[in-house]
């Protein structure tokens, strides 16, 4: 880091400047529940410690389920949460993206919506969010336009059981779907 001494001067004053709570925050839940809490637990009591009351939770409808039991967690832990679907608005992919992209031909096929969710829990006044199982990219869209700080809760992975480090740890076994057949 010696040819970037410069960068890290500046990162540590926007620490200082705009940062330093969240960091806090994180090293916090770092010291106390470093492998002993799992993410769901962090991330509670990294809003604990931000004196958060508004939870977000931007998820996959395909993580349905498990989002419910996420909420009802969170709201266990006296948060009032506000969820919203990745299916939002119901808008055709064919009249934003094209129908080249549907994968029903087509017929109406819903688009993943990640700006309106995020525009809908900015609306709300959400004071951290949490993302359940959005699709590449969509994920990178959805933290954009997101106003508050966004924390990662789940990762979306069909193959996998939505654990993408297998994938990883297992290449052997997945070879073939990380290089192609």
């Amino acid at each position: 880091m010696a040819l970037m001494k410069s960068i890290i001067e500046k990162a540590q004053q926007l620490y200082r400047e705009y940062n330093l709570t969240i960091a806090k925050a994180a090293a916090m839940v770092e010291k106390e529940g470093y492998a002993i809490w799992p993410r769901i637990r962090e991330f509670a009591e990294f809003c604990k410690l931000l004196k958060v009351k508004k939870v977000g939770i931007a998820f996959c409808m395909g993580l349905q389920e498990l989002t419910k039991r996420v909420v009802e967690y969170l709201e266990s832990m006296g948060f009032t949460v506000y969820s919203v679907a990745c299916k939002c608005g119901a808008v055709d992919k064919g009249i934003i993206l094209g129908d080249d992209v549907k994968m029903r031909g087509r017929e109406f096929e819903p688009m993943c919506n990640p700006i309106a969710q995020a525009l809908i829990l900015n609306e709300v006044g959400t004071e951290v969010n949490g993302v359940i199982g959005l699709c590449v990219g969509h994920d990178s869209l959805f933290y954009m336009h997101s106003r508050a700080p966004v924390v990662t809760l789940v990762v979306k992975d069909r193959v996998t059981g939505h654990n993408p480090a297998a994938a990883i740890y297992a290449m052997n076994y997945f070879a073939n779907r990380l290089y192609g057949s």
